[in-house]
């Protein structure tokens, strides 16, 4: 890592370290693959946020976790699907998300650090253009349905004669429970994470959640094999996915809305009815953080937010919220003591 490590991820790095030395296994691909403490198969869903979902399991700080998801219809759709299927949808199944997971000694307030160890896509996808719902609102142009067989051979999504896609697997809803009896509908992006549609979120990526209630109750799915940034037909390649993560909690740091980091760089993000207010939140948080982890003042951490901050549009499509998160490369702080 390039950056000068938190004081408040210390305990949760040491413990992966710990951890992990006698829990990985080498796959056929001599990649080294954790193995999981717990396994949640795709029938262990629910299709909503709330405190009073019940969780489908419980687990210790520490524990590596493998997930398997449904794509974003909670199973309605196939392979052979086609626009008439998507018609008779049952929309309340949308999205199915695997969980929840209750993370003992997880408490409000605490921060919630999910690593996304390795995710693995199915061997198919589909995608809709629907001109109402996307971000153009055409009134005048006809819904597109497409299907694709994903060639796992060549890691790559055949849109088209000459046009491939490469696969680049994560999952579109990742997010803990809000403090609320109410069951609110996974759609938008949250404070709690939710429909984030961050395509950034990939393997390797490890997300931090602010902790509403008492456990997390942590949930992910909606999974996607690719999207650009801002999903602006409203779907992505939706498919069933494999995730292994590993979760963990940090005291004494407080974030309003999910953040989260690579080896490259550090990430906020920020939900707004505008891209302006989601924009406007993403680098305020930057520079928060900034100030917190390297000791300039807040005026000095807003100013590098305009020199190395890049602001990005996630998604844009999931009313009555967008997402917007700024990306500072730790690369500039390698020599900062």
């Amino acid at each position: 890592m390039n950056m000068k490590v938190k004081s408040y991820q210390v305990f949760p790095l040491i413990l992966l370290l710990i951890s992990g030395c006698d829990r990985q296994e080498s796959d056929s691909r001599n990649k080294l693959v954790p193995k999981p403490d717990f396994i949640i198969s795709a029938d262990q869903t629910h299709d909503k946020f709330s405190r009073t979902i019940p969780p489908v399991i419980r687990v210790p700080i520490g524990s590596i976790i493998e997930a398997y998801t449904q794509e974003a219809t909670g199973g309605q759709l196939n392979l052979n699907s086609t626009l008439e299927d998507v018609k008779n949808l049952d929309f309340d199944k949308i999205h199915t998300l695997t969980g929840p997971i209750y993370i003992e000694g997880a408490e409000v307030g605490d921060v919630l650090a999910v690593e996304l160890l390795e995710i693995e896509a199915g061997d198919w996808g589909w995608t809709i253009m629907d001109p109402i719902r996307g971000f153009l609102k055409l009134e005048n142009t006809d819904p597109l349905f497409k299907t694709f067989e994903l060639d796992k051979k060549e890691n790559m999504i055949h849109f088209a004669e000459g046009i491939d896609i490469p696969i680049e697997p994560f999952a579109g809803v990742m997010g803990v429970a809000p403090n609320t009896d109410s069951l609110l509908n996974t759609i938008p992006p949250r404070a709690n994470g939710g429909n984030m549609d961050d395509p950034n979120l990939v393997e390797g990526t490890t997300v931090y959640f602010p902790v509403f209630v008492e456990g997390a109750l942590f949930s992910i799915g909606d999974p996607h094999a690719a999207q650009g940034l801002g999903e602006v037909c409203g779907t992505a390649v939706e498919a069933p996915m494999r995730f292994i993560f590993s979760v963990n909690i940090i005291k004494n740091w407080i974030i309003e809305e999910p953040q989260y980091e690579t080896d490259e760089y550090y990430a906020t993000t920020g939900f707004g009815i505008t891209t302006d207010e989601a924009a406007r939140k993403a680098t305020k948080y930057m520079a928060d953080y900034i100030a917190a982890t390297y000791g300039l003042t807040w005026e000095e951490s807003y100013m590098l937010c305009s020199l190395s901050g890049d602001l990005k549009i996630a998604e844009v499509v999931d009313a009555p919220n967008m997402l917007v998160t700024m990306h500072l490369p730790k690369s500039i702080f390698i020599n900062r003591k």
